[in-house]
This record gives structure tokens, C-alpha cells and sequence, in this order.
């Protein structure tokens, strides 16, 4: 048999130096990565839930309590039964904020320093006894396998060990951002090695010491008191409140947190841990009955928490007894390292850091380095108060179970958990009161009457003495009381309080599905990375600041030249997450608070908050069920149609913010939306931060035809904008909800269009005018040949110089001709000219000479009354096709010897010109059809329906107006408007007042 604890000591050690070996082998990816990742990998993790009190004292605990033992675990697998309502948000949250502790969750939720305190220091009270029961199980171990009592220094030497193991664990670097993935894989190790070294035992019990199972049924017959022992207490005992402590401890103990939810490396590994942990856990306590029924049978002369050890003891199994040895030090030092390793970063976070802070003391050269051996220390702070403990019960023996002392405690967190998930009222005024009550409670009810009973000098105050409960089950006792005063003062408290601000953002956070984003940054924002980085550094140090701003902008995929405001507030938001991974979530937001300028009660920005919802809108799918399954459906569908519509849309936030930029404007404007989304307008590119800043602010609500050149290109663009009212809209994601929105309709493909059916009519038009043009040229050419015939035969010198003359007069006659129709067939072909001043007289008496060309206009006569000094600013050429068109018309309308009159004047700032004819007329019915394309009262075959709409084209490119009327006399009269030159308007107005 195995008597030397030399030789133990360093089993234990070389086992420890395994478990480091393996977490060292993850860290370097020695290990395969699908095993490293693999969900049953974290499920066994969660195995830390067993500690000594499992792997020894569960045998003990079902000597005196019976099947009650497994309410311990029943209690476990309700908690992971109900994951997706309570464990999956806690994940949730514990993931998209970096809390790594449950005071940082409470602090979170419950904003107040106050809260991550008594948290920290109730938690640190009540898990001492725990650690303390893991050193005291460790060496009585040792005292089992070697027969003799264990030196002190035994569990001095084990604490000292542990210590260094636990810093090489968790505390070699800082990692506030990154898992430990090393840390997971040896626990899921250890957590192996314990289920089989129990398994191994339990097979030892039953085919070793009774034979198999039917000799075990023989004896249950022989001694049917061992299976009443069992039955027994389930029928008497507090199951209900074991179930309760559980249910509580399963993922309240801060190794249970730390394991379930900080360590977590992928959120879908809890959906297998839901149904394999209970099942571990149920493998785990298969053996606890055979192994509990042999030691009775070889009647063991160790205590029933060490059947365990005693069993391969007794019958000479040397190698089982190390074995089992192994198990119970790998059950022990798994418990110690991840419960230190969570303490340490509670105080640190919560004691230490703020404490530093009020009195401006963080490091500002190494922050981490700093960070770094305060967990240190107060890792071997912690072992060492836990052997403290230890050491109190080894020499004042008296105090008993004390596993369920820490469960207790545990459970007095459960108010709190369940209002931080699902009551938006609960406040930190009534999670301080509840939770202080519920102390006391435990205080009076189990500490203060243990250290009593231990001897050492105390008070003897007998709570359940005091409320006449004298007969009852402590534990149980204890449960209800404490919750049930932790539960009143809880609502009591938060009813008659109001939760601050801060509170109900962080309420909003907490519920399932709802995440907010980050606030605005107010009066004070950061206009870059740079200086956000500058004033960062003033509070934790040039070299953490730089570090801490890569690695945020790395999460985002920006980079350090980022000046958009959208994105500096989701890089501030980063940031204080990744600190409050580093440095717990108050200080985190009391450094971003008071050093990045941000009021204290300030709103979310509405661009962040579309975003927001949209970016986990895409990813909930197939959590959305029913209605809200439906809504977001629709939501979807709108959301298509605005980015596809052919129209430009731009809507602007009340602070100057860009929320929605669709996929037409993105091609208009050249800027995708992912880039102009969450600028200002300050920060899109040329001309377009100028064009819509002066429509916005502008009195106007639409801009017709605005001429923009954007990437080299002429574009036409009419602009149309309304304000969006705040009233009637819901305000769970920002207050003051409203804004602007812009329709961009581009017209240059339209306007391209419509220039080239205006050429076509041009061209259609001199094909009418070819016959006219040719008599008309004619005539001229007959001239000059007459006149050269004779030349020949002229001597007189004047009479040939009188020839030539006639000659060129004739020549520029056809000149005029030729040049008339050139520079009809050319207007309006693009680029065009500036607009100038154009003399109206003499663009009609130009538009005349063309259309009497035709044999049509011999006949009929067009007289042109229009003033000398009628100027209008425009396009000459242009014009001209207009009143081509317009006398045209009318030509086609009037009958032989009947007149078109063309008259002019200045009205109300503007040209006003009238061309009217004595024709057929135009129905009235039909008065608002005619400028539309394709519209003609001709017979098929003898108009196309364009000249009218060129008509209108044109004068509403130049900001004029035309219509038709039918006067009294008969015939037609066209008016137009047109931008009179303000030279020639003020001389008119001048000449008019004389």
C-alpha cells in the first residue's frame, strides 16, 4: 500500500503539470482545432460543478440524506432544461459586453459601485468555506491512503502548489478579450479523469465486492434497511430547497459563470451542454449507491465521505486507489484554480481598480503589466484566505457540510438574476436592500451559530431558536428566510424607487433579443481616431490606449484614418467594451464618460440605432417566430423596395446624420452606401455635400433640372425633400425621432432623350421645309445665271460692276438660306452654351423665314409684333425650334388668307409672348393632352405627336412656362413665359415709370 505522502505529493504535482501541459499545448495549436472547438470539449468543462464535495462527499451525503443526493444535480439539470430562457441571454450578455464576472453583470445591470462591491465581498465570504473544503478533503485523502495523519505543511505545500498552477492557468498574460482556451480543454481533461476514476470504482463495488448484480440483489434482500435508508429521507428532508440551492449554484458559483459564460467559445456549444452536462452529471452519481452499499457491506472503518478512497484501499488495489487519489485532486484543484481565477478578477475589478481610480492613480506606462500581478497577487491572496479557513476548521472542528454553506450564499443572487432578465423596474436601490437582507440572514442562521459551535469566541445567536424552529432543517430554514426577505426588500425597494437613466438602458440591454446601441457622444464628440486617442491615453497610458484602439478597430474593420462620426460612436462603444472586458463595465464607463466628453444623460443616435436593429434583424431569422416573424418579413420586403426604387433616396437624422442611402443614389452619386451611410453631410464627396446642405436648408421644397457634373459626367436631376415628424412614432431606440429625406430623380437619360426627339423634329422639319427651300433657292440661282449670261456681253464698267453686284446679293441670299437651315438643324445638340441674352424680335422674325420656306406659308400671313427690346435670357437656337413649332402649328391649322399674329411683352418680371392664329382651333377637352408626347389631333399618318412636347421641354428647361387656350374670336393662342434679362427688365420698368 501506498505510504509515502512524499511520493503523493508528487503524483498530485505531476498531475497538475499534466493538466498545464495540455492547456500549454492548446495555447501553442498542438491540439486539432475541431477538437479544441468541439461542443463536448466545453460541455465537460462545466464538469467543474463537481468538486470534492461531489467526488467523496457524495457518498457521505447519501448516507445521511438519501436519494436526496441527487437533488443536488436534479437541481443542475432544471438550470440547463430552462437554458434558453435564463442561460442563453446570460451568454448573451456576458458576450456582447466582455463582463467576465457575475458582479460585472450586476454592475452592469445595476449601475452603481456599491453593487459590484457587496457583490464581490458576499461572493469572496462565501466561497472561502468551499475552498477551504477542497484543501480539507485533499489531505484527509492523503491521511485515508496512508493510514497516519498528514503534516500540516501537507496542505500549506498543496496551497503554495496550487497558487503557482492557478497562475500559470489564468494569470501568465492578460487576456480580457480572448478565451482561455487552454484553461477549457484541462478542465474538460480533469473532468474525464473524475468521471472515470468514480465509474472505475463503482465497477470495482459491484463486481469486486459483491460479484455483479445478482449477488448485489441478494444482498439488498439480506439487508433491506440499506435501500429504506435511502427512501427515507425523501419522504421527510428538504428536497424541494436542495433543488433550489442547485438549481442556483449550476450557474451562480463563479466557477459555474466563468465556465458557462466567460470561457464560452462558441454560443451554439450550451445547445448540446443543455442535455450532455445532466448527463455527465448522471453518470457521475451512478456509481454513488454501489459504491456507498459496498463500504457498508465490508463495514470500512473511514468515514463515508471517503468510501471512495477506502474501498481500493481495503482490498490491497494499489493502482485504483492512486487512481481514485487523482480524480479527487484533479475534482479539488479544477474547483480552486477556476474559483481563484474568478475572484481575482471580481476584486480586482471591483475593490482594487476603482479605489486606484477615485484617487487618479492607474499606471500610465504598463497598464497591463499592473493588471496583470494584482491578479497575481490576489490569486495567492485568496488560496491563502481559503487555507485560513482551512486551518480554523482543521483545529475548531465542528463545522459540517459545509458545501451547502456556499450554495446558500449563491442563492442569494437568484432575485437579482431574475429581475436583471425579465423585470425592467428592478433597480439597484432594491437589489442592494434584498441582497443585504439575505446576508444577514445567512450570517445569523449559519455562520455566526457554526463559529459559535467551533469554539471560537462568538455570540451565541440562534436565529432559528429565535422564530421558534428549533426542530427544522437548517438548510432549509436558512433558504427560505434568507430568499424570502432578499425577495421583499428586492421588490419592495425597486417599487418604491425609480430606476435611474442608466438603469433602463441597461434594463433594455438585459431583455431576450434587445441589444442597444452606443449613445451619442454629445457637445463634446471625437472628430478622430486620433484624438480619441489623445485623451484615452491622459487615463490609462500611451501604450494601453494605442493597443486598446487597434484592437477596436480591428473588431470593427476600420482604420485609423476614420472620421466619420457613425463609426467613431460604434468605435467608442468598442471600446468601452473591450475595457470593461479588461477593467470591469463601471470603470470602464466612467474613463469613456468623464475623458471622452460625453454627458451623462445623453440619447442613442438614431443612425446607430437603425443600423443596430438592422444588423440583428439579419441575424434573427430563425429565433423570430409568429407576429414578430411576419413584421420582419414586411420589414424585409420595405426595405428592398426603398433600395431599389428608382428614385434617389437620401433621409437625413435630426443631427445631421446619414440613415438611408439607396442603391440609385449610391449610382448617382458615385458614394456606395455602406460609405455614406452614418456620415454628416460634411463628409460626402463634392458637389454633393454643397448641393444638399443649401436644398436642406433652403426654402424650396423641389429643385427642377439642376445641372450637376459628377465623375465627369453631365447629369440632370430634379430634388424633391419633407421633413419627417417625430409625433406618433415609438421611442424605445431614441428620443426626438424625425428628420429629412431627399428623392433624387435623374433625368439626364430622359433629358438625352429628349434633345435627341428635338433634333429628329428638327430634322423632320426641314424635310417638310426641302421643297420650299429649293424653290426659294432656286429663284436666286436662275438670277445669277441670267446675270452671268450677260456679263459676257457687258463692256460698260458700271454696268459690270452693277452685275457683280447683284451677283453676291443673290449669293448671300442663298447663303442666308442654307445658314438658316443649318443653324435650325443644330440647335440644342449638347454641350449647349451658357444662357445669354437673346432678342425675341428677332428669333421670331428668324422662325418666320424658315417656315414661310414651305409653299404651305405663301398663303397666309405671320406678322411679327413683337417689341425690339423684348430680351429673354436663354438658348437662341433653341427658341427658335420653339416658335418653328408653334408657327408651324398654326400654319397647319389656318386656312388661306388668314393671319398669325406674333406679339411680346414685359409682365409681372418675366418675357411674356403670345402666338396666335385664326385657325380650327383646339378642343378644350383636349387643351391638357396636347403637350404630351405622342398626343396629336391630326389624322394617322400626318404628325408624330413630338412637336408640342419639344415645345414644352424646352420651355421648362429654360424655367418657363407655356400653355394653350382657345380665344373667344376662334383659332388658337399659345402663351409663354420665359426669365426676362435683368438688364432689360430694369431699363423697360424705367422706361415705363417715365
Amino acid at each position: 500500500m501506498i505510504s509515502e505522502i512524499s511520493l503523493l505529493y508528487g503524483v498530485g504535482v505531476a498531475y497538475l503539470a499534466v493538466l498545464f501541459f495540455i492547456a500549454h499545448a492548446t495555447e501553442k495549436g498542438w491540439l486539432p482545432d475541431g477538437w479544441v472547438h468541439h461542443p463536448l470539449i466545453y460541455t465537460l468543462s462545466l464538469g467543474v460543478y463537481a468538486t470534492s464535495w461531489s467526488f467523496y462527499g457524495s457518498v457521505g451525503f447519501a448516507m445521511t440524506e438519501g436519494y436526496q443526493f441527487l437533488t443536488i444535480y436534479l437541481g443542475v439539470t432544471l438550470a440547463f432544461l430552462l437554458a434558453p430562457l435564463l442561460l442563453a441571454p446570460l451568454l448573451r450578455l456576458v458576450r456582447e459586453y466582455q463582463l467576465t464576472s457575475l458582479a460585472d453583470l450586476f454592475a452592469f445591470r445595476y449601475r452603481s459601485q456599491w453593487t459590484g462591491v457587496i457583490v464581490t465581498l458576499f461572493m469572496l465570504a462565501g466561497i472561502l468555506p468551499y475552498i477551504a473544503l477542497q484543501i480539507k478533503a485533499v489531505t484527509e485523502s492523503v491521511s485515508v491512503l496512508t493510514r497516519q495523519e498528514p503534516p500540516h505543511l501537507l496542505a500549506l505545500g498543496f496551497c503554495a502548489t496550487l497558487t503557482l498552477f492557478a497562475i500559470l492557468f489564468g494569470a501568465r498574460h492578460i487576456t480580457p478579450r480572448e478565451k482561455h482556451q487552454g484553461l477549457v480543454v484541462a478542465i474538460a481533461f480533469e473532468s474525464a479523469v473524475k468521471l472515470l476514476a468514480l465509474l472505475a470504482v463503482g465497477g470495482f463495488a459491484l463486481f469486486g465486492v459483491f460479484g455483479g448484480f445478482g449477488e448485489l440483489n441478494a444482498w439488498l434482500t439480506a439487508h433491506p434497511e440499506a435501500l429504506e435508508a435511502l427512501y427515507a429521507p425523501v419522504q421527510e428532508g428538504p428536497w424541494m430547497t436542495l433543488m433550489v440551492l442547485a438549481f442556483a449554484a449550476a450557474f451562480l458559483l463563479p466557477r459555474q459563470f466563468h465556465m458557462t459564460f466567460v470561457e464560452n467559445m462558441d454560443p451554439r456549444a450550451l445547445q448540446m451542454a443543455t442535455w450532455a452536462f445532466p448527463l455527465f452529471l448522471l453518470l457521475l452519481n451512478l456509481p454513488i449507491p454501489l459504491i456507498l452499499w459496498a463500504g457498508q457491506a465490508t463495514a470500512l472503518d473511514v468515514a463515508p465521505d471517503y468510501y471512495v478512497l477506502g474501498l481500493p484501499v481495503a482490498a490491497d488495489q494499489s493502482w485504483l486507489a492512486l487512481f481514485t487519489f487523482i480524480g479527487g485532486i484533479s475534482a479539488a484543484s479544477a474547483m480552486m484554480i477556476v474559483t481563484t481565477l474568478a475572484l481575482a478578477a471580481m476584486c480586482l475589478n471591483h475593490l482594487i481598480l476603482p479605489a486606484h481610480y477615485r484617487q487618479q492613480a492607474l499606471p500610465r506606462t504598463n497598464l497591463y503589466g499592473w493588471l496583470l500581478w494584482g491578479r497575481r497577487v490576489l490569486i495567492l491572496l485568496i488560496i491563502g484566505l481559503g487555507y485560513g479557513f482551512y486551518w480554523l476548521l482543521e483545529f475548531n472542528q465542528g463545522l459540517a457540510q459545509i458545501g451547502l454553506i456556499s450554495f446558500v450564499a449563491v442563492a442569494q443572487f437568484l432575485p437579482g438574476i431574475l429581475g436583471l432578465l425579465f423585470w425592467p423596474r428592478a433597480n439597484r436601490v432594491g437589489f442592494i436592500a434584498g441582497l443585504t437582507g439575505g446576508i444577514l440572514v445567512w450570517l445569523l442562521a449559519l455562520i455566526v451559530p457554526l463559529i459559535h459551535d467551533s469554539g471560537l469566541p462568538m455570540v451565541d445567536i440562534n436565529l432559528m431558536v429565535w422564530m421558534g424552529a428549533g426542530e427544522d432543517n437548517r438548510w432549509a430554514f436558512a433558504t427560505f428566510w434568507s430568499l424570502t426577505l432578499n425577495s421583499l426588500l428586492f421588490v419592495a425597494g425597486a417599487l418604491l424607487t425609480r430606476p435611474t437613466p442608466e438603469e433602463l438602458e441597461a434594463a433594455q440591454n438585459c431583455r431576450r433579443e434587445q441589444l442597444t446601441p452606443s449613445r451619442l457622444l454629445g457637445d463634446g464628440e471625437m472628430r478622430s481616431v486620433e484624438q480619441l486617442r489623445a485623451n484615452l491615453s491622459q487615463v490609462i497610458g500611451p501604450q494601453t490606449a494605442a493597443l486598446e484602439i487597434q484592437r477596436a478597430l480591428t473588431d470593427l474593420k476600420l482604420d485609423g484614418s476614420e472620421r466619420r462620426p457613425s463609426e467613431l460612436r460604434r468605435l467608442r462603444a468598442r471600446l468601452e467594451r473591450n475595457l470593461s472586458g479588461l477593467m470591469g463595465p463601471l470603470l470602464a464607463r466612467m474613463i469613456m464618460d468623464n475623458r471622452l466628453e460625453v454627458p451623462p444623460q445623453t440619447q442613442v443616435a438614431l443612425a446607430d440605432s437603425l443600423r443596430f436593429v438592422e444588423e440583428q434583424l439579419e441575424h434573427s431569422t430563425g429565433r423570430l417566430k409568429g407576429l414578430a416573424a411576419e413584421l420582419d418579413t414586411l420589414r424585409r420586403y420595405h426595405r428592398q423596395v426603398l433600395h431599389e426604387l428608382p428614385l434617389g433616396v437620401c433621409s437625413i437624422a435630426p443631427g445631421g446624420d446619414i440613415l438611408i442611402w439607396n442603391n440609385t443614389m449610391a449610382a448617382i452619386s458615385g458614394m456606395s452606401s455602406s460609405f455614406a451611410v452614418g456620415q454628416t453631410l460634411d463628409g460626402l464627396k463634392d458637389p454633393w455635400d454643397g448641393v444638399l446642405r443649401t436644398f436642406i436648408n433652403g426654402d424650396d421644397r423641389h429643385l427642377y433640372k439642376l445641372q450637376l457634373t459628377v465623375d465627369g459626367r453631365q447629369r440632370r436631376l430634379n430634388l424633391h425633400k419633407a421633413a419627417i415628424e417625430s409625433a406618433g412614432l415609438g421611442s424605445s431606440v431614441a428620443h426626438g425621432l424625425g428628420g429629412m429625406v431627399v428623392l433624387v430623380e435623374d433625368l439626364t437619360e430622359l433629358h438625352n432623350l429628349e434633345s435627341e426627339v428635338a433634333h429628329n423634329d428638327r430634322l423632320a422639319s426641314i424635310g417638310r421645309l426641302a421643297a420650299g427651300v429649293a424653290h426659294e433657292i432656286g429663284n436666286p440661282l436662275t438670277g445669277i445665271a441670267s446675270l452671268a449670261q450677260n456679263l459676257r456681253y457687258e463692256k460698260d464698267p458700271a454696268e459690270v460692276e452693277l452685275t457683280a453686284s447683284q451677283i453676291l446679293e443673290q449669293t448671300r441670299r442663298i447663303n442666308d438660306i442654307v445658314q438658316s437651315l443649318i443653324t435650325f438643324s443644330h440647335a440644342g445638340e449638347v454641350p449647349r452654351p451658357r444662357p445669354a441674352p437673346v432678342n425675341m424680335r428677332t428669333c421670331v422674325a428668324e422662325a418666320i423665314h424658315l417656315v414661310q420656306l414651305s409653299d404651305s406659308s405663301r398663303e397666309i400671313d405671320c406678322l411679327n409684333e413683337v417689341p425690339d427690346n423684348l430680351i429673354a435670357r436663354g438658348h437662341a437656337q433653341r427658341l427658335l425650334q420653339v416658335f418653328v413649332n408653334l408657327i408651324n402649328n398654326a400654319l397647319q391649322a389656318s386656312r388661306p388668307g388668314d393671319r398669325i399674329i406674333i406679339r411680346g411683352d414685359y409682365i409681372l418680371g418675366s418675357v411674356a409672348l403670345q402666338v396666335e392664329d385664326e385657325g380650327s382651333g383646339i378642343p378644350e377637352s383636349m387643351l391638357d393632352r396636347i403637350f404630351e408626347p405622342f398626343f396629336t389631333t391630326k389624322p394617322a399618318g400626318e404628325g408624330t405627336g413630338l412637336g408640342l412636347s419639344v415645345v414644352y421641354s424646352i420651355i421648362q428647361d429654360h424655367g418657363g412656362t407655356v400653355y394653350a387656350d382657345t380665344p373667344p374670336g376662334g383659332g388658337t393662342c399659345f402663351h409663354i413665359r420665359l426669365p426676362a434679362l435683368e438688364e432689360e427688365l430694369d431699363s423697360s420698368l424705367a422706361k415705363n415709370a417715365r
